[in-house]
C-alpha cells in the first residue's frame, strides 16, 4: 500500500501538481520504529487482543458496561465511589424481563419495560460504597431471578448520569 502512495505522490509531482512534495509519503506513513508512530498508536500491550467483550448471539445488550464480563463487587464499589465523588445519588432498580417490549399496546411511542421497579428509595446522603453494596446484596436475595441495575442521579441537574446492569438472571423468565 505504501508503494501505491509513493507512486501516486510521484505521479502527482510529475504531472505538475505542486501541492505535494515528492517525499510526502514518508511523512504520512512513518516507520513503526519511529517515536511519532509509538506516541500516536493506542496499545494496551497484549491485553488488547485477549479479552472477549460481548457475545451478540442470544445475548441482549444493555446499557453502559454491558459488553464487559460481569462486574466484581470491587469494581462495582469503584463505580459507586465515582458516583459519590461526583455528588450523584445511587439508586437500584429491578425488572423480571429486563428489556423494552411492546406487550400491551402497538401505539407509536408506547413501550413496556422502559421504567423498571425502584428498589427502596434513592440513597440520598450515601457516603460509602459499602452501603450501596449491602443494598445490592439485599436486592439480589429478594429477587434472584431479576435483572438489577444501578443508576445514579444528579440532583442539581435533575438527570440520570450513569446506569449499568449488575445482575442478569441465569435463567431468563
Amino acid at each position: 500500500m505504501s508503494a501505491a502512495l509513493v507512486s501516486a505522490a510521484t505521479a502527482a509531482v510529475a504531472s505538475g501538481f505542486t501541492g505535494l512534495r515528492a517525499d510526502s509519503a514518508r511523512e504520512l506513513l512513518p516507520g513503526k520504529r519511529s517515536i511519532h508512530w509509538r506516541a500516536t498508536t493506542v496499545s494496551n500491550g497484549s491485553r488488547t487482543h485477549c479479552m472477549k467483550t460481548w457475545n451478540p448471539i442470544d445475548n441482549k445488550k444493555f446499557e453502559t458496561l454491558s459488553y464487559l464480563p460481569p462486574l466484581s463487587p470491587e469494581s462495582i464499589a469503584k463505580q459507586v465511589d465515582y458516583m459519590i465523588t461526583k455528588g450523584w445519588v445511587p439508586c437500584l432498580e429491578f425488572d423480571q424481563v429486563g428489556e423494552v417490549r411492546r406487550t400491551h399496546s402497538q401505539m407509536p411511542g408506547y413501550y413496556d419495560g422502559r421504567y423498571w421497579t425502584l428498589w427502596k428509595l434513592p440513597m440520598f446522603g450515601c457516603s460509602d460504597s459499602s452501603q450501596v453494596l449491602d443494598e445490592i446484596e439485599e436486592c439480589k436475595k429478594a429477587y434472584p431471578n431479576a435483572y438489577i441495575r444501578l443508576l445514579s442521579f444528579d440532583n442539581k441537574h435533575q438527570c440520570q448520569c450513569m446506569s449499568f446492569v449488575i445482575q442478569k438472571p441465569t435463567k431468563a423468565l
